[in-house]
């Protein structure tokens, strides 16, 4: 592993795909991209790039998957480009016989826009259920939506009231998952599920046909950051509600890998979660999965910038100065640029991602 991690590291969407595109072009390997029908915040062209670092009919495949929640991708990317680079990991990749699978920018939208949502303004990683059922109903966030998203920003004392009292009454963490676990009915609120699937789920559905359904065995490290202390790695465990799969996801990756199914992840529990494709597309596979959730801001900040940019979202007549401050604030809230936190970004994502080598490499 290079020692400066901080130069895989980008400062903007267009930057962190050149540094990707350059690491695959580096390495050999030949990109697929998945043109994005939008164009990027500084006219450039988005894409869903896709780069296999090993043999297509692989018994073993290991995704490596960025920003599913578009501003995430900074760190996402850096980790990808880092591990690109890395010949010592290449190396280990192809004695284990694990192929690798990277999947850069499944959102280029919000990458580029420094939005964690789609171009649809939607939540990818609450998008993937059966939408020819009727949509899941939220209760409390409905209750709470008009407060979550004010009419005005800053929210006064008055406009904050409402989650104040929730949070009194059933508790904070009952209050994160009201705001955070998923919402159909509010196109201009947090965490919306959508309609319909939007461009990035259906793209990644015809990457996982594509590439993933020859392996027998299928291991995902999916890239996150927002939630827990800054610069650690949680490892959120990314499968069905199954012991089995928790059990080798614990092998893998440790004893410390939490799960949104017991209450002992950051992370609220959630729906239409992205994961949930791998047993869709490739059901011939064994299939265990992380996602890596990096922290950066305590969680009242980060959804406080989530608060802010979607009224900035939804108020175009905003002053440019405001906009630009909530837009910043937001990238912040998302991707601690230090050299130190990149550092220990890179650390933990080798870690797990020969971890994923151990465990794919049994036969």
């Amino acid at each position: 592993m290079s020692h400066d991690a901080s130069a895989n590291f980008s400062q903007s969407y267009a930057e962190a795909r050149a540094k990707f595109l350059a690491a695959a072009d580096d390495a050999g390997l030949d990109p697929q991209s998945h043109l994005h029908p939008l164009v990027g915040r500084d006219g450039e062209q988005l894409a869903m790039d896709v780069v296999r670092d090993g043999p297509a009919d692989a018994a073993a495949l290991l995704i490596v998957s960025s920003a599913c929640h578009g501003v995430e991708g900074f760190c996402g990317s850096g980790v990808q480009t880092a591990l690109l680079r890395d010949p010592a990991w290449r190396a280990a990749a192809a004695d284990a016989r694990v192929t690798v699978l990277y999947i850069h920018a499944l959102n280029p939208y919000g990458f580029s826009w420094w939005r964690r949502t789609t171009q649809e303004n939607v939540d990818l990683n609450r998008n993937f259920h059966d939408f020819s059922q009727a949509p899941l109903r939220n209760d409390a966030y409905d209750d709470l939506a008009a407060a979550i998203v004010p009419a005005h920003w800053p929210p006064s004392e008055q406009s904050d009231a409402p989650l104040q009292a929730f949070a009194a009454a059933h508790g904070a963490a009952k209050l994160q998952e009201a705001i955070t676990s998923g919402q159909y009915a509010h196109p201009e609120g947090l965490f919306y599920g959508g309609r319909n699937p939007t461009w990035s789920h259906v793209t990644l559905r015809h990457v996982l046909q594509e590439h993933a359904t020859r392996c027998a065995r299928l291991g995902w490290i999916d890239l996150h950051t927002g939630l827990g202390p800054s610069g650690h790695g949680e490892r959120i465990f990314a499968c069905r509600d199954d012991a089995a799969a928790l059990q080798r996801a614990r092998a893998w990756w440790g004893d410390d890998v939490t799960s949104i199914y017991d209450g002992s992840s950051t992370s609220a529990p959630l729906q239409g979660l992205m994961w949930m494709t791998a047993y869709q597309e490739c059901p011939q596979a064994e299939y265990t999965g992380i996602a890596l959730e990096y922290g950066t801001l305590p969680i009242d900040q980060m959804i406080g910038a989530l608060r802010a940019d979607q009224w900035v979202e939804n108020h175009p007549e905003a002053p440019a100065a405001q906009r630009a401050q909530i837009k910043r604030q937001t990238r912040d809230a998302f991707y601690v640029d230090t050299d130190e936190w990149k550092q220990r970004i890179v650390e933990q994502a080798f870690d797990a991602a020969h971890g994923a080598l151990r465990g794919l490499s049994v036969r």
